[in-house]
């Protein structure tokens, strides 16, 4: 009932398509009322070729070192997102891995899977605090983890539960609320049902890790578990979004979203098996309670979202700046004081980054980046990111709205013209178009409108992660300066 291939022992396969032939798997992907192989579908290829070069980067001699390390059990190269950092510099080598995927996808792709491997990795590390509450997790951890590394596996992480009525104050009714559960056990495994979002990446997963992210009282323990599903497993429908992929003809009009729209899903599991080997917790409220909060895990991942978060601010604080150039606007200065502040929220999001690197400290002989720095950061994302977007809006204002309808206009019976009308200031008509279309996707396509809502919210309520800065901050030496004033002893 559960079987999967290694993603790099298929047989009679050319190594150029092993990534992309592991996704063959039969898995329930649907798009549009139809189901659709993701490896021959136009709306996920622009994306798969994407993510397929970054993993072949562990199979090319060039670029190995830069991307992992060598493990000598295995005798292969290991991607650095598996990396335990012993010591601030293995931290280090970890951050220069997440750069260099990032930069090569300018920041746009969120779940390349090293964040799911560095939450992974995390709770691995710290597998023997859980055996208090159960004694198999860690043997169980640990076997999945030795295999995802080894093979190369794409993962996920999924946990939020449907926006079906947020009214509703109890979480009693699982059914009705769509709600993760177990509906039966057996002696190989539990079947479950329900549903669980936001599947970011999901399509393109060989695995996906599901535990509840919302509270689980005792009286509820049955959706309190931890579980690695196959994405392959019978059963499990991925409901894709609608795709913000371009065709093949528009991909100079769309050059972002024709590759790197990591499509968004939810997933409805319909009596879905589990072999208990991948029921990492079960109907255990304290133990899931305690793996939301791991701070090994939580410490790795965050530290690789804040990394991507400041590539993807440097991008678009590179477009802007040249549509400065291009429309000749550099030289006002209320457009070098937006250009500032995007320069302002670069330096600030790279001091937190190195300020928890160099704050670190070790918990179970794990040297993790200072939390507090990196929590900073990304709730400042919440903010910067749309702020970013709306410097852009800014500067180049209407001169997005009339742009070519598409760079092969030019080739067409009054390119002449276009060139005549549509140049910059030290730009050709061409290279004025190809960039403020760059921008339009990143500000005004349905791409770059998920990009700006998901970096609003990836990271949770930022209300609530704003004010948690409060109630978690140190705040006795701030009695300590105002005692004197107010006749406190």
């Amino acid at each position: 009932m559960y079987a999967h291939h290694s993603v790099f022992t298929i047989a009679n396969e050319g190594k150029d398509d092993m990534f992309k032939n592991s996704l063959k798997d039969g898995r329930s992907v649907w798009l549009n009322g139809r189901q659709v192989d993701i490896t021959q579908d136009p709306h996920f290829v622009g994306t798969l070729q994407t993510i397929e070069s970054l993993f072949y980067m562990l199979e090319n001699d060039q670029e190995q070192k830069e991307i992992g390390y060598f493990d000598k059990e295995y005798q292969c190269w290991i991607h650095k997102s598996f990396l335990i950092p012993r010591s601030k510099d293995d931290l280090i080598e970890r951050r220069k891995t997440f750069q260099l995927w990032t930069k090569e996808t300018d920041g746009m792709m969120s779940r390349l899977s090293d964040y799911a491997r560095s939450r992974l990795t995390g709770w691995y590390a710290n597998r023997e605090f859980y055996r208090q509450y159960d004694q198999e997790f860690p043997e169980k951890i640990s076997s999945y983890f030795h295999k995802a590394r080894k093979e190369n596996r794409f993962i996920s992480v999924v946990q939020r539960d449907l926006q079906i009525d947020r009214s509703i104050k109890s979480i009693g009714d699982k059914e009705k609320l769509g709600l993760l559960s177990i509906t039966k056990k057996t002696d190989e495994g539990v079947f479950v049902s329900g549903a669980k979002m936001i599947g970011t990446a999901a399509p393109y997963s060989h695995d996906l890790i599901i535990y509840p992210l919302s509270t689980i009282k005792e009286e509820n323990k049955s959706l309190a578990h931890m579980l690695i599903v196959a994405a392959d497993s019978p059963g499990l429908h991925m409901v894709c979004r609608e795709p913000f992929s371009a065709d093949k003809e528009k991909e100079e009009d769309y050059p972002l979203s024709s590759k790197f729209d990591e499509m968004d899903t939810v997933l409805i599991f319909d009596n879905v098996f589990v072999p208990w080997e991948r029921v990492l917790l079960h109907e255990n409220t304290k133990a899931i309670a305690e793996i939301k909060v791991d701070l090994i895990s939580n410490s790795l991942a965050y530290h690789q979202s804040i990394i991507r978060l400041y590539t993807k601010l440097d991008f678009v604080a590179a477009i802007a700046n040249e549509i400065a150039e291009t429309i000749g606007a550099e030289g006002f200065l209320h457009v070098q004081e937006k250009l500032g502040e995007l320069i302002i929220q670069l330096r600030t999001i790279s001091a937190m980054i190195i300020a928890a690197e160099q704050n670190g400290k070790y918990l179970n002989n794990v040297y993790i980046p200072e939390f507090d720095y990196i929590q900073t950061a990304r709730i400042l994302g919440t903010k910067y990111y749309p702020r970013a977007i709306e410097i852009i809006q800014l500067i180049g204002s209407g001169g997005f709205i009339q742009i070519p309808s598409s760079v092969n206009d030019f080739d067409s019976s009054i390119g002449t013209l276009l060139q005549k009308y549509f140049h910059g200031k030290n730009t050709s008509a061409l290279e004025r178009t190809k960039l403020f279309k760059l921008a339009w996707d990143l500000i005004g396509s349905p791409f770059g409108s998920r990009h700006e809502l998901y970096e609003r919210f990836y990271s949770g309520d930022p209300i609530l992660q704003t004010a948690d800065q409060w109630k978690r901050y140190d705040k006795k030496h701030w009695k300590e300066y105002l005692a004197s004033y107010l006749n406190r002893e």
